[in-house]
C-alpha cells in the first residue's frame, strides 16, 4: 500500500508521514528545504503523479499540505524546527526517536486541537521560527509595583508579569539564549541627531544577561545579569511589547540591535536615518498633516509595558453599534491574524468600511492607532501599480521613483517589528487587483512573509534592491457585490485573501440601538418590517438578487431622532428611492410602488 493511502486507525492520513520526514532529513544530513523534502518522499515512496497534481481550495498541492502539516506537528512535539525561514530541521531528540505508528498517534492526539477540518482543505501553519541557536530576548520589567529590574539583578531571576499573556515565549527561552531588560518610550527633545522637534521612538537597555535556566511554567527564568550602568539609548526600531525575540536571521535591523546590545557596538544613526520610513518622517519639509499628527504625540519616558492608551477590542466594536455576534466578530479577527489578508464583501449599506476600520484599531489593540499603524486607500479605475506601490514622479530634479501607499505602509511594519499594522483597502474590486498590485500580489500570501521570499520591483531604487512584505503587516479590503461595472475577483487575489459576507442586520442589537436613540418599539419594528419585505422582494427578482438588498446602514441613525416617522420618511426620500430607480430603472413604476409601500402611513 502506498503512503498516500496508508491510514493510522482514528487520526488523518498525514500522520502517516511523520516517519517518513523524519528519515528524509536525517538522510539528507539533518536539515532540508521544504521542496526538497516533499520530492524525496514522492521518489522513496512511488507517490502518483495524479496524486501530486491534485489540489485543495487554496490551490496548494494537497500532498505538500499533507507533509507539511506533518512537520507542523513534529515541531509541536519538539522533533523539529526551524533555524531559518525555509528551512526544516530535526531536533537533538528528532535525531535520536525512533518514530512508531504509537508514537505518531500519541503526537496527534496531544496537538489535535490544531486541525479544525479536512487535513487536504486547511492549510497546515507554517510555525514561529525559533533559531536552534543562541536567540536574543528583549524583555520589559515594569508591572505591578512599578520597575521590577533591581529586584530581578539581585535574585538573578526574569519573571513575566503577566497570568494569560506571553507565556508561549516564556516557555521558547532557552539555556544559553541572551536576554536584555528595555524601557521603551518616545523622546522630543535632547536626541543625537536631528529630529526637528519630533517624536522619537526610543529604548533604554538597562540590563544584559544569559539565561541559565528556564522553570517551565510560562513565567520564570533563571539569568546571570549584568547590569547596564548607565543604560544605553537606542532609537528607532524598538521592541513596544513586553516580550520580543529579535528576529536577527531575517532582519538586518534586528541584527543591528543584537550588535549594539551585547557587543557594545554603536548604533549607526544615520543608516536608520536613510530608511525610507524615518526619512520621510524626520524630512524638513514634512506635510502639515503629519506634522499636527506627530504633535499629538507627548514626550513619554515610561516603559511601554504600562501604557496610557485606550485598547480596544471586540466588545468595543459591538458597543460602537456592531450588530454581529461576539463569536463572529472575534472569528474574523482570528482569520485577518492567521491568512494576513481579509476581505469583507457584502451589499450597498452592510456597513463594510466601518467595520473594516474597527476591525482594524480591535487587531491593533487601540482605540486611536498611531497614523502610520492604520491607513485606508480606495481604489478606482484609473488607478495604477506606479500610484500604489511604486513608479516615476515629478520632483524638483525632474522625475524621481517614489513609493506609493503600498510600500509606505511595508517599511513602517518593518520599521516597528513588534506592533501590528493595517492598510485598509476600500473598493478593492473597483480597479484592477493584478494590475495595481503587481508583483506584491505573489508577497501578499501568508507563506511568503519573510526576507527569503523578497523579489525585486519593477523599478528599483538601487541595484539588487529586493522587498517583502513583513507578517506584521494586515490588509483589510471592502468589495460591493451589488455593482454590475465591476469585473469578477482576479482568481489570484481570491486566493490571498479570506473572504467576508455581510447581510442585512435588523436583529435585537440593532433594534436596541435605535430605541436608544429615540425610536420607540412601534417604529423599530414599523422600519424593519417595511425594511424586510423589500429585501425579499429585491432577492427574488431575477435581475437583481439577494447581493441588491438595502442594508442596515440606510435605516441606523447616528444621533438622537427628535421625530423618527420624519427621519424615516427623509431617508426613503432621499437615499433608498434614488437607489431603488436605479436598481429598476428599466421599471420605474415597480420603484414607485415599494416607495409607496414604505411610506404607507409616515
Amino acid at each position: 500500500m502506498g503512503l498516500f493511502e496508508q491510514k493510522l486507525e482514528g487520526v488523518p492520513q498525514f500522520v502517516s508521514y511523520f516517519g517518513p520526514v523524519m528519515e528524509v532529513l536525517r538522510d539528507l544530513g539533518g536539515q532540508a528545504r521544504p521542496k526538497q523534502v516533499f520530492e524525496e518522499i514522492a521518489t522513496r515512496h512511488e507517490v502518483p503523479e495524479d496524486f501530486l497534481n491534485q489540489t485543495n481550495k487554496n490551490g496548494q498541492p494537497k500532498f505538500n499540505n499533507r507533509v507539511a502539516w506533518a512537520r507542523f506537528y513534529l515541531v509541536k512535539a519538539g522533533y523539529l524546527y526551524s533555524p531559518k525561514r525555509g528551512v526544516w530541521a530535526l531536533t537533538e531528540a528528532g535525531r535520536s526517536v525512533e518514530m512508531t505508528d504509537d508514537l505518531a498517534v500519541d503526537i496527534f492526539r496531544q496537538e489535535h486541537t490544531a486541525l479544525k477540518a479536512d487535513e487536504d482543505e486547511e492549510q497546515a501553519p507554517e510555525g514561529e521560527i525559533v533559531a536552534e541557536g543562541v536567540n536574543y530576548w528583549f524583555v520589559g520589567a515594569a508591572w505591578g509595583e512599578g520597575d521590577q529590574t533591581p529586584r530581578f539583578l539581585s535574585e538573578g531571576i526574569w519573571q513575566n508579569g503577566y497570568d494569560e499573556k506571553f507565556s508561549h515565549l516564556v516557555k521558547e527561552m532557552r539555556q544559553g539564549d541572551r536576554i536584555a531588560i528595555k524601557a521603551t518610550y518616545t523622546r522630543k527633545h535632547d536626541v543625537p541627531f536631528e529630529n526637528r522637534g519630533r517624536a522619537v521612538s526610543a529604548m533604554r537597555i538597562k540590563a544584559i544577561g544569559t539565561i541559565i535556566g528556564n522553570r517551565a511554567d510560562g513565567k520564570t527564568v533563571d539569568v546571570a545579569w549584568e547590569e547596564v550602568d548607565p543604560p544605553r539609548e537606542w532609537f528607532f526600531y524598538t521592541y513596544r511589547t513586553t516580550v520580543a525575540r529579535a528576529r536577527f536571521e531575517d532582519d538586518d535591523m534586528a541584527r543591528q540591535l543584537v550588535a549594539f546590545t551585547f557587543d557594545g557596538e554603536d548604533q549607526d544613526l544615520a543608516r536608520f536615518l536613510a530608511h525610507p520610513h524615518w526619512a520621510e518622517r524626520y524630512a524638513e519639509d514634512l506635510e502639515l498633516l503629519t506634522l499636527i499628527e506627530e504633535e499629538e504625540e507627548a514626550d513619554s519616558e515610561a516603559d511601554v509595558d504600562a501604557p496610557l492608551i485606550e485598547p480596544y477590542g471586540v466588545d468595543d466594536i459591538i458597543a460602537d453599534g456592531g450588530f454581529l455576534s461576539r463569536s463572529l466578530l472575534a472569528n474574523m479577527i482570528s482569520r485577518l491574524e492567521t491568512k494576513k489578508n481579509l476581505i469583507l464583501q457584502g451589499a450597498p449599506g452592510t456597513g463594510k468600511t466601518w467595520l473594516a476600520k474597527r476591525l482594524g484599531r480591535a487587531l491593533i489593540g487601540r482605540r486611536s492607532p498611531k497614523p502610520e499603524q492604520l491607513r485606508s486607500v480606495q481604489f478606482h479605475p484609473s488607478l495604477s501599480y506606479e500610484d500604489f506601490v511604486r513608479g516615476y514622479r515629478p520632483s524638483s530634479n525632474g522625475l524621481a521613483i517614489t513609493d506609493g501607499v503600498f510600500l509606505q505602509v511595508v517599511e513602517a511594519a518593518r520599521a516597528q517589528p513588534d506592533i501590528a499594522h493595517v492598510l485598509i483597502i476600500e473598493e478593492i474590486n473597483r480597479g484592477n487587483p493584478a494590475q495595481v498590485f503587481g508583483e506584491m500580489l505573489t508577497l501578499l500570501e501568508n507563506t511568503k512573509r519573510s526576507r527569503a521570499d523578497a523579489i525585486e520591483l519593477a523599478y528599483r531604487k538601487q541595484p539588487g534592491e529586493r522587498v517583502h512584505v513583513p507578517d506584521n503587516l494586515y490588509i483589510v479590503g471592502t468589495m460591493n457585490v451589488a455593482d454590475r461595472s465591476l469585473a469578477l475577483v482576479d482568481l489570484a487575489l481570491r486566493r490571498r485573501f479570506a473572504f467576508v459576507s455581510l447581510e442585512p442586520t435588523l436583529n435585537d442589537s440593532w433594534a436596541a440601538w435605535c430605541a436608544d436613540r429615540g425610536l420607540d418599539r412601534d417604529m423599530v419594528d414599523l422600519i424593519r418590517d417595511r425594511m424586510t419585505v423589500l429585501n425579499t422582494e429585491i432577492s427574488d427578482d431575477r435581475t437583481l438578487g439577494p447581493q441588491f438588498r438595502v442594508g442596515h446602514s440606510y435605516v441606523t441613525p447616528t444621533e438622537p431622532v427628535e421625530n423618527p416617522r420624519a427621519w424615516f420618511r427623509d431617508v426613503i426620500e432621499t437615499e433608498i428611492g434614488p437607489l431603488l430607480d436605479e436598481y429598476w430603472f428599466d421599471a420605474p413604476e415597480r420603484s414607485a410602488e415599494a416607495m409607496a409601500r414604505l411610506r404607507d402611513g409616515l
